[in-house]
């Protein structure tokens, strides 16, 4: 008992001053820590970074430091962590390996919020898809068709890919063309598609539309009609003016060829 006493004095009296010491570095490392992780967060703010992005790089810094401070004190304890660090390094590896498509989205995600090449609210096209981005997460990135369907597109493979932003100019151009016949007086064309496509509220005024000739086809002579428009326009304007050019033609009496089918009938005679 007396020699059990005795060492056990000997281990507090060697002891007390490193629990102490790792006690204080403990203390004053989260303290640290936690202020670092606020002047992060503050600095990723000012910097208009995605709030998504935000908070999981401010939480990937502070978790970080706070397993380096773990070790820290650990170390200062006296205790090796050679073998400590091998066995994070390994369960890294192994979670690394498990995870690796996942990782590849995460870091899509992460490039895709700091680069932006499209916002939530843009209409992109991708992957096959066409639809307006409705959320950008880590992950994955979900928009919404024009029919209302949600398409959900990892990440990963959407930053590697061709990626086509139709909102991000402020401004299409709305191609269309249409048929006269090649009896039709080109001028008065010309001059009634300018004016319907000019008087349309919808459509910009600069760049100003394009009406010309665009081609000289077997059975008619084609009108390129370009007008410039607000994304959120588009359809609006494509089908507006395909109705109204429609009954501007027939009221000018212009023809609108079309295929037709000649039926031949021979008699045939004994």
């Amino acid at each position: 008992m007396e020699k059990f006493i005795r060492i056990f004095k000997e281990s507090v009296v060697y002891y007390a001053p490193k629990v102490i010491a790792a006690l204080v570095l403990l203390i004053v490392g989260w303290w640290i820590i936690g202020y670092i992780h606020k002047i992060f967060s503050r600095y990723l703010s000012q910097k208009n970074v995605d709030p998504t992005l935000q908070k999981f790089l401010a939480d990937l810094l502070g978790w970080t430091l706070k397993i380096l401070l773990i070790v820290t004190v650990i170390s200062q304890l006296g205790i090796a962590t050679t073998s400590f660090a091998a066995i994070i390094g390994a369960a890294g590896l192994a979670v690394g390996l498990a995870l690796q498509g996942s990782l590849s989205n995460f870091a899509g995600g992460v490039l895709i919020m700091i680069f932006k090449p499209f916002r939530v609210g843009d209409l992109i096209e991708a992957q096959g898809v066409l639809g307006v981005v409705k959320e950008i997460q880590i992950f994955t990135t979900k928009l919404l068709s024009p029919e209302n369907k949600l398409i959900i597109l990892p990440n990963g493979t959407l930053s590697n890919s061709p990626i086509i932003n139709y909102t991000a100019e402020g401004k299409l151009r709305l191609d269309m063309v249409f048929g006269v016949s090649y009896d039709s007086d080109i001028k008065q064309v010309k001059d009634l598609l300018t004016k319907i496509v000019t008087s349309h509220p919808k459509v910009l005024k600069e760049p100003a539309p394009l009406v010309r000739v665009t081609e000289l086809a077997d059975s008619s002579v084609n009108f390129a009609v370009r007008p410039w428009v607000k994304p959120e326009d588009y359809w609006d304007v494509y089908f507006d003016l395909t109705e109204q050019i429609k009954q501007a033609l027939d009221e000018a009496g212009i023809e609108i060829p079309y295929p037709h089918q000649v039926e031949i009938v021979k008699e045939w005679k004994e």
